[in-house]
């Protein structure tokens, strides 16, 4: 999409498309696609969810609770950035899809400079903490913004070791959210010392798991690369992993003692084929060759081919064919031979009806 300003109340529109239920980010970029602005597809929502056999109606959050939001972020001092303006983060926005809005809080200006993603273990040793810490600060002194998640152990290290050069902390609720507790001090810091606090989440919202993996995604997708230091086999930080090789990012891995559980995760992905990582050293020569992020291309158009489909009809046959096993989007394309703008409409109000789940990377499964 082309970078412009909204206005108040297309940004209101905005905020209240994207904080409906079972609107997620492939639905928020597809309904935009469709209908080509938020304010349009919020009138439509609700009969696309009635057709699709929806058993209640759904109903955008009211107005007065989205004006709440941006209440509490102006009394805070953050700031709400749309996908769609000038200054929503270039690597977020290079995502398919990117997420629909972001709250920042500090410097936002460092979510649009070279970034690189440290994580790790909660329970981290001293030795990877120290590890970590140190990589920051060089990493920072070398231009790099370090991007972590403000979690105990290696991702506290690493914002401590680049607070004196640029910080972001990525949050699964929002930025007023202070996870661990102990970390209240160095959450304040990164807000008001050079750092930036980011989340999708409302600015009070408390965290749920299921905001980890949206907060994994987004700090994968403002990074030019991750760097998993310590990490048990069953990590979150491997999942920031896997959606950094998905996102065509740079994976490196500090190898450990096999005799280490937390060393386990990131020998395994330099068995995998992540970068080894040493030192800063092995960073920036992998970096030194990177292409430069291109804009994303669109996977469909809003418009179907001029081919007629009976979109009641392959609707319902998109639905026999799912399952809770994920199958990606081009698979259904072929296996209905009807255009990629039909299917994809159709599995949006499959979604809307809380029949079908869309996943990030082209993915969908029944429910």
């Amino acid at each position: 999409m082309t970078p412009r300003r909204l206005s108040d109340s297309e940004r209101l529109a905005w905020l209240r498309l994207a904080r409906t239920e079972t609107v997620g980010p492939v639905a928020f970029d597809h309904l935009l696609q469709r209908f080509g602005s938020a304010e349009r597809a919020l009138v439509a929502l609700p009969d696309l969810a009635r057709r699709a056999g929806r058993a209640s109606t759904l109903r955008p959050p009211p107005e007065d609770e989205i004006l709440r939001e941006l209440d509490s972020g102006q009394r805070l001092g953050a700031r709400l950035i749309c996908a769609c303006e000038p200054d929503f983060p270039p690597r977020l926005a290079a995502l398919d899809p990117p997420p629909p809005v972001l709250w920042a809080l500090g410097h936002a200006e460092l979510l649009s400079q070279p970034s690189l993603a440290i994580v790790g273990a909660r329970i981290a040793s001293a030795g990877g903490q120290r590890f970590a810490r140190q990589l920051a600060a060089e990493l920072g002194r070398h231009g790099y913004v370090v991007v972590s998640g403000l979690a105990r152990g290696v991702d506290g290290a690493a914002h401590e070791g680049a607070l004196a050069t640029g910080t972001v902390a990525v949050l699964g609720g929002g930025v007023s959210d202070v996870y661990p507790p102990e970390h209240a001090a160095l959450h304040a810091r990164i807000a008001h010392e050079g750092g930036c606090i980011v989340s999708e989440s409302a600015p009070d919202r408390r965290a749920q798991a299921k905001d980890f993996p949206r907060r994994n995604r987004i700090i994968s997708g403002l990074s030019l690369g991750v760097i998993v230091v310590e990490a048990e086999l069953k990590s979150g930080s491997l999942i920031t992993a896997r959606l950094a090789a998905e996102q065509g990012r740079d994976v490196f891995a500090v190898p450990g003692s096999p005799l280490d559980p937390r060393a386990k995760g990131p020998n395994d992905l330099i068995r995998q084929g992540a970068i080894l990582c040493e030192g800063v050293e092995d960073v920036l020569r992998s970096l030194s060759g990177q292409a430069h992020l291109r804009e994303r291309e669109r996977p469909y158009t809003a418009e179907d081919d001029g081919v007629a489909v009976d979109h009641d009809a392959l609707r319902e046959e998109i639905a026999r064919l799912l399952s809770p096993t994920p199958v990606s989007r081009d698979e259904l394309v072929r296996a209905t031979h009807a255009p990629t703008a039909a299917v994809m409409a159709a599995l949006v109000e499959l979604a809307l009806a809380e029949r079908a789940e869309l996943l990030p990377g082209g993915m969908v499964a029944g429910v």
